[in-house]
């Protein structure tokens, strides 16, 4: 096998390659973003909680932040071609054992963040039936008719995924950008005012909890990795859709929340945002735009969290893929449909894990609006952040074992940028971490404030503990970790990773 070339890492028997564009791509990310729902229910839900007025600028220092650590995301993605993307990352930079730690945090993650989406999805759909049409329907009911179709989606080709998000990401960018340019033109008291974008905010008391929660509305944009062994010219096209990506989605997140402000007035953000919820963005447009406008708006929040749950259940599904097509777990979560080249085990393991979840909140009469969607997405957020922040590490580490085996490698990319985005990620997750019940809406103190962490740590520690057991009780199945080697290929040899570590 060689052991340098434009994909290093040997991938055999993968998903159908050369099927997503850069424009393909930037839809599949930003979709799992959720425009409409961050603007719709995640900045006004932190208005409410926190009490803070300097969303749009956490979202801008994000944005710059990511942009940072995507220098050496990118460069790391054209070395190592995997769709287990941060597990292979964190292998070949840090070790198997913590490769196979890394990668239960994402499984983990990622489904949490699936089944997250799927509970809003039904229940702000039942709501808003409810109160438009006086038409009661169990939240259960429509998270479950959003789950049949996703469960479809996820078996199709990959490209047809990216056709129907394009269809709804569309519709919600322009309507959040046509609303929070009806905010901006009637700004309150007749006077646009920049209190919310001033960056001193950052640097206050409550600054760490701006940037915690401006981080959480930019999860999904890091799947430009996960698709590359789908994508055509994945070099050139991750890199691109990776950076576009980011700008639009920071770009719209500071904009929209911005207007919102304006619109209140940054003495009355806070309550109002408090007083209105989700609805917030809608009734300071309300009175200048069409009726038709605003229900168009209320059904694009509901299909933002149908895009957001199809994209989170396709990374989550080409995890269970990836390590199930290296052993690391059953080897049955890797087969592929032969038909559309979709990782059809791992599609459907994520749709039981929907449709369990979704029985037991309904069984237990459960909030699914807070419990699930608020909760779930929260703790995903927080384990892909983790992921960040050990992939930040694991990039140097992996350039300077390329660089002393004699192998090109840059300093800038591979070295330099991911320890500048290190350091504000490593901060970020420690004040995520302190200040976890106030994302949840808890008090100081509550049990519940350690769950995730302990949640996450406990995955990390349980993948060590299985690598451990695998380099001693299945050493073929050990060697092959994060080299995207199918158990059955006849590449599956017991030797190093590709550029000679057999930590």
């Amino acid at each position: 096998m060689r052991t340098h070339s434009k994909r290093p890492v040997s991938v055999a028997d993968t998903l159908a390659g050369a099927r997503l564009g850069i424009t393909d791509l930037v839809v599949m990310v930003t979709s799992a973003a959720a425009p409409m729902t961050v603007i719709a229910a995640g900045a006004t839900l932190q208005w409410a909680v926190t009490g803070q007025l300097g969303i749009p600028i956490a979202y801008l220092a994000v944005a710059a932040i990511l942009t940072v650590f995507a220098v050496g995301l990118v460069d790391m993605s054209s070395h190592i071609t995997n769709a287990g993307a941060f597990y292979a990352y964190i292998t070949h930079g840090l070790g198997r054992h913590l490769g196979v730690g890394g990668s239960f945090i994402a499984v983990l993650a990622y489904n949490a963040m699936a089944v997250g989406m799927l509970g809003g999805a039904g229940a702000i759909t039942s709501s808003w039936l409810a109160d438009q049409f006086d038409v009661s329907v169990p939240w259960w009911i429509c998270a479950l008719g959003f789950w049949a179709l996703v469960t479809l989606f996820g078996v199709l080709r990959i490209d047809l995924n990216g056709r129907f998000l394009l269809f709804l990401l569309g519709g919600e960018i322009l309507v959040a950008a046509g609303l929070a340019a009806v905010h901006v033109a009637h700004p309150a008291g007749g006077v646009l005012t920049f209190d919310a974008l001033n960056p001193w905010s950052l640097f206050t008391g409550s600054g760490a909890v701006l940037m915690v929660i401006g981080v959480t509305g930019f999860v999904g944009f890091e799947q430009t990795v996960v698709y590359a062994e789908e994508a055509k010219r994945p070099e050139r096209t991750v890199r691109q859709a990776t950076f576009l990506s980011l700008a639009l989605i920071g770009g719209l997140y500071a904009f929209a929340s911005w207007a919102m402000s304006v619109a209140a007035g940054p003495d009355n953000i806070v309550a109002l945002a408090t007083e209105h919820g989700t609805e917030l963005t809608f009734v300071l447009a309300g009175p200048y735009i069409p009726a038709f406008i605003n229900i168009l708006g209320h059904i694009l929040f509901v299909t933002s969290l149908l895009a957001g749950y199809l994209a989170f259940h396709n990374t989550a599904a080409r995890y269970h893929y990836s390590l199930g097509r290296e052993g690391v777990l059953p080897s049955w979560l890797g087969r592929i449909s032969a038909r559309t080249g979709a990782p059809m085990a791992g599609s459907w393991l994520q749709s039981a894990i929907g449709f369990s979840v979704v029985m037991l909140y309904a069984a237990m009469s459960w909030d699914p609006e807070l419990y699930l969607f608020f909760w779930g997405t929260c703790i995903g957020g927080l384990g892909v952040l983790i992921l960040m922040t050990l992939t930040s590490a694991a990039i140097p580490a992996y350039t300077w074992i390329r660089r002393r085996s004699g192998q090109e490698a840059s300093l800038l990319r591979g070295v330099i940028a991911p320890l500048v985005a290190l350091v504000p990620l490593t901060w970020i997750l420690v004040q995520t971490v302190l200040n976890i019940h106030i994302m949840l809406g808890l008090e100081p103190g509550d049990p519940l404030t350690w769950a995730a962490p302990v949640a996450f740590l406990s995955a990390a520690v349980l993948g060590v503990v299985w690598a451990t057991v695998l380099r001693r009780a299945r050493p073929e199945v050990y060697y092959r970790i994060g080299r995207g080697i199918r158990i059955d290929s006849p590449l599956a040899q017991p030797v190093g990773l590709a550029v000679g570590s057999a930590r």
